[in-house]
């Protein structure tokens, strides 16, 4: 989210910029720079393109690179995992699209400008999350409903550039692009890790798509979805650890690299990428993109055109009006008994709120207007997608002012036919199985798998002792063992260790203890821990000499590996990952907003 609205800052600055610039004294400078021709040439071949284009064509597969990332990511661990429960965010997404276009071209019927409709299906992400976070609407599920509606806007805004946008398609040159695209898939099939074959294999795609006549861009966003998204694993983490602790008692180059090399590969390639292109696609890519294609001549001849002009006032129609009427209208429709009865992905007064900031399309807008038209046309179509970016700004600041000041009823119209939150937990709480502290029907559940001779996990229980008396009756903490031997040696017999001690009635007592002695857990140590708690030393070394509770361990081992927690601490809140600081402020505010969703 940090990056996504610092993102949306360097947009709106670079966006400034190209208007400034353009109307300024050194316009003539705006356009010079913009339609200077570069090439590359190697051998006998090259390719020449206008600045522009390199920008439009180039860079901003990087930015598609990364929606293809999101994508796949989404699909593999988020909202689109479940296809029933995102039915209807792709249903209220198409309608987001369909109105729009049906409105631009009831007012450009019979005209040229009438192959402009693609301009009017896409949201902007950087700018729609920045402006959500301005005007203090982006609730989780708000934002990972604004999220996937622009995912599937970005899918099929693609699809649309590069069906209906394509012109003089040149079949072997998109026959070399699939070939080449085979070879990325094969590239992932022989799981090959190093980055620079996927590197060569992928420019080389993009150049192919781009020689076909398809919109270069698509390129981009192919690529991105053949990157798998799964939380780290063991496997992984275990060779990662036993790497280190070989370079720890020989540090080489040899072995610094190796070292490197398997941490890198215990995170998934999706989060890697994303990690690495996220930031200069947010910072670089997107603003560069702004810079080069927002900058249009704001004089009195230009505006009183634009201020008539079909097109102008059809993308403004449709992205403004169209896409806040489509989403909450085909919502509607879905939702009802006799449309399918799907769940209400949010409150109705959230929906509205979300679906007027879905009016932004800076970006897919100013790039399918840029691939449609020339000359005074796009003019006006960049001066459409401008003011119906700044009216959709302005309309959801107003939505959501006003959804802030409601009564609580209305604040939470339709929340009893929202869906079930979804779980990342594999095994659901059962209080009469795990370890709870707290109401068991409190609002929130706090699961941490823990180490017992893990230093971060005893530098966490106060932590969450902490957390236990800010919110009292509204938490239930739970408790699950994830011992790693192969970093902690003592971990799995301190485990059965607690579980006997549970036995006794005594596992929080002996929780306590084992943390924080978390350094000194050897046997001997642990047959005095359960001697201070009174429980008898000969029944206390026959239950671990027997392994009587081992299962049990396994248990929650199992459960912690089909969660994907693969490392301690992990959170889960009410069934949710948690990826925030260990500190009582960040853990705080995550509760907090698990409480607001509980509660709504």
């Amino acid at each position: 989210m940090a990056t996504e609205n610092t993102g949306a800052l360097a947009l709106v600055v670079a966006t400034v910029t190209a208007l400034v610039w353009a109307n300024s004294p050194w316009g003539g400078t705006y356009e010079a720079l913009w339609t200077a021709e570069i090439s590359v040439h190697v051998g006998g071949r090259g390719l020449a393109l206008q600045t522009r284009e390199w920008v439009n064509e180039g860079l901003m597969a990087l930015f598609f690179f990364v929606a293809g990332l999101e994508v796949r990511r989404e699909l593999d661990m988020g909202e689109l995992r479940e296809r029933r429960r995102v039915a209807p965010v792709v249903l209220a997404a198409l309608g987001g699209m369909i109105v729009p276009i049906l409105l631009y071209l009831a007012l450009n019927v019979g005209e040229p400008s009438a192959r402009g409709w693609g301009i009017v299906m896409g949201t902007d992400t950087a700018f729609a999350l920045g402006v959500l976070t301005l005007v203090r609407g982006a609730s989780p599920p708000v934002r990972s409903f604004l999220l996937t509606l622009v995912i599937i806007d970005d899918v099929v805004a693609l699809t649309v550039i590069g069906v209906a946008y394509t012109n003089d398609l040149s079949v072997p040159w998109l026959l070399v692009a699939v070939a080449l695209f085979g070879v990325v898939l094969a590239l992932r099939a022989l799981k090959v890790r190093h980055g620079a074959p996927y590197l060569v294999a992928g420019v080389a795609v993009w150049a192919a798509t781009l020689a076909s006549g398809v919109e270069a861009t698509v390129a981009g966003v192919a690529l991105g979805v053949v990157f798998t998204a799964y939380p780290p694993r063991r496997a992984g983490l275990y060779r990662a650890g036993t790497v280190w602790r070989r370079f720890r008692m020989n540090p080489s180059p040899a072995l610094a690299r190796r070292a490197g090399r398997a941490m890198v590969r215990s995170v998934s390639p999706n989060e890697r990428f994303q990690h690495l292109f996220h930031p200069w696609a947010s910072y670089l890519v997107v603003p560069l993109f702004a810079l080069a294609n927002a900058g249009i001549r704001l004089d009195s001849d230009t505006l009183a055109r634009a201020a008539t002009s079909p097109i102008t006032i059809g993308i403004v129609a449709g992205l403004v009006v169209g896409k806040l009427v489509g989403i909450t209208a085909s919502t509607w429709l879905v939702t009802r008994r006799w449309g399918g009865a799907l769940p209400l992905p949010l409150p109705w007064p959230s929906l509205i709120g979300v679906s007027s900031v879905a009016g932004i399309g800076f970006t897919v807008s100013l790039l399918i207007a840029d691939i449609t038209f020339t000359g005074t046309d796009l003019e006006d179509a960049k001066a459409g997608v401008l003011a119906a970016s700044g009216l959709a700004a302005l309309l959801a600041w107003a939505a959501f002012w006003i959804i802030q000041r409601l009564p609580r009823p209305l604040r939470s119209a339709g929340a009893s036919r929202l869906a079930p939150p979804l779980s990342d937990v594999a095994e659901p709480i059962d209080p009469e199985v795990d370890h709870l502290q707290g109401d068991p029907d409190a609002p929130v559940t706090l699961l941490w798998y823990g180490d017992f001779e893990c230093d971060h996990c005893a530098a966490v229980r106060p932590v969450v002792d902490r957390l236990r008396h800010t919110f009292a009756e509204h938490l239930t903490v739970v408790f699950r063992h994830l011992p790693l031997p192969d970093i902690h040696p003592h971990a799995q017999l301190a485990a059965e260790a607690a579980e006997v001690a549970a036995v006794h009635g005594k596992f929080w007592d002996m929780h306590a203890i084992l943390f924080d002695h978390h350094d000194a857990l050897t046997p001997r140590d642990l047959a005095r821990y359960a001697a201070v708690l009174g429980i008898d030393r000969q029944e206390f070394a026959a239950a671990l000499e027997e392994r009587r509770h081992a299962l049990r361990i396994e248990r929650d081992v199992a459960s912690a590996d089909d969660s994907g927690a693969a490392g301690t601490p992990t959170f889960f809140i009410n069934g949710r990952r948690y990826v925030g600081g260990h500190d009582h402020d960040d853990l705080a505010a995550g509760i907090r907003r698990a409480h607001q969703l509980s509660t709504r």
